[in-house]
């Protein structure tokens, strides 16, 4: 099998932390042009506020939320960065702080027709990350996502019309059988047994849909993350927790330095807990938002506490959020570094 490494992670993705003004603002030092834009307002309580090039900077949408797409304050995804114009709380309040998450896949997309039902497909086959939109059919279906290996993890949301929760697919949430489950990233509620992507695993080319509204009612509109595993930038892995702190804490290796990582519990609750390396620029790793709530920053050195290491991460807290002794946790990870071969994984999934 062949594999893609990537030796500069900050072309494909990059965290950038600013300062809003209430007026036009210019965010630069991203290292790309973004075209998935992931906000949220570190020093007060407000909804996350999602925007990608394929559906457009106009609209967003939020993790916490279930409602459909609204009208974006995000103004431009620029050369190195993007722009805020408003002074929407969400995104650009004077003197607030936020963390913007940025990815970098192909522009606003094209046409895909490798399932049987038609996407637009904005694809990064070196980063392994797509952005897919689709209209529903009604009836179980496949759908292309242009990344020319079987995704190991994606994200969909129902962008018209309603409240639809965001329903998540992971490799790491059964050992033998992951396309029968989904989590939901707007909620805390623990893995769940449904037909949501019809029982059938991604393939090199298409990932699978039932025939529920929440992915695919006829005539309703979706919008899909959709993430391949590459060597040295990205990791979609699972491990069990021991409750232990400090040094006996559990280790994850990812084979890489982590920039930006998402926890979540899957046999029982669970929040999204999300740590980076701008936020937490050293170790220990204890400032977390969740996903799943409009909380600000939680610095709490009590409750969520991890080191970044060379190839991977280490609990050291045993909180239930990311390492109670033996439940089982999911994870997503973007890397900072490349590291050397002698990085032997001590835990790998």
């Amino acid at each position: 099998m062949a594999y893609t490494t990537i030796n500069k992670s900050t072309d494909y993705f990059n965290t950038k932390l600013y300062t809003g003004t209430g007026s036009s603002n210019a965010q630069t030092g991203v290292g790309f042009q973004p075209d998935w834009l992931w906000i949220k307002r570190r020093s007060a309580t407000n909804s996350h506020h999602i925007v990608d090039a394929v559906r457009g900077v106009g609209y967003a949408i939020a993790s916490d939320l279930t409602n459909a797409q609204y009208s974006s304050s995000v103004s431009s995804f620029d050369s190195d960065g993007f722009t805020v114009t408003s002074a929407s709380a969400s995104v650009n309040a004077g003197s607030s702080t936020y963390a913007a998450w940025n990815w970098k896949a192909n522009g606003a997309g094209s046409a895909n027709t490798d399932g049987t039902i038609n996407s637009t497909v904005s694809a990064n086959t070196t980063a392994g990350f797509s952005i897919v939109k689709f209209t529903g059919s009604g009836a179980n279906a496949t759908v292309g996502h242009g990344l020319g290996v079987a995704p190991k993890m994606y994200i969909l949301k129902r962008i018209d019309g309603g409240t639809n929760a965001w329903l998540v697919y992971h490799d790491g949430l059964d050992a033998s059988s992951p396309q029968n489950y989904r989590c939901v990233l707007n909620q805390s509620t623990a893995r769940q047994d449904m037909t949501t992507w019809n029982d059938t695993a991604p393939t090199n080319s298409v990932f699978s849909v039932g025939s529920d509204s929440e992915v695919n009612g006829s005539g309703q509109t979706y919008i899909v993350y959709c993430f391949a595993e590459k060597t040295g930038y990205s990791k979609f892995g699972s491990y069990t927790g021991n409750g232990q702190i400090d040094d006996s804490g559990t280790f994850v290796y990812t084979g890489f330095k982590p920039a930006w990582v998402m926890v979540r519990r899957t046999n029982t609750t669970g929040d999204w807990a999300i740590f980076d390396n701008k936020r937490n620029p050293h170790n220990v790793t204890n400032t977390v938002m969740y996903a799943n709530y409009d909380s600000e920053d939680d610095t709490n050195t009590n409750n969520n506490e991890l080191d970044f290491l060379s190839n991977g991460f280490k609990l050291r807290e045993d909180n239930n959020a990311i390492n109670a002794s033996g439940d089982n946790y999911i994870f997503m990870a973007f890397g900072q570094s490349i590291v050397g071969s002698n990085n032997v994984p001590a835990v790998a999934r």
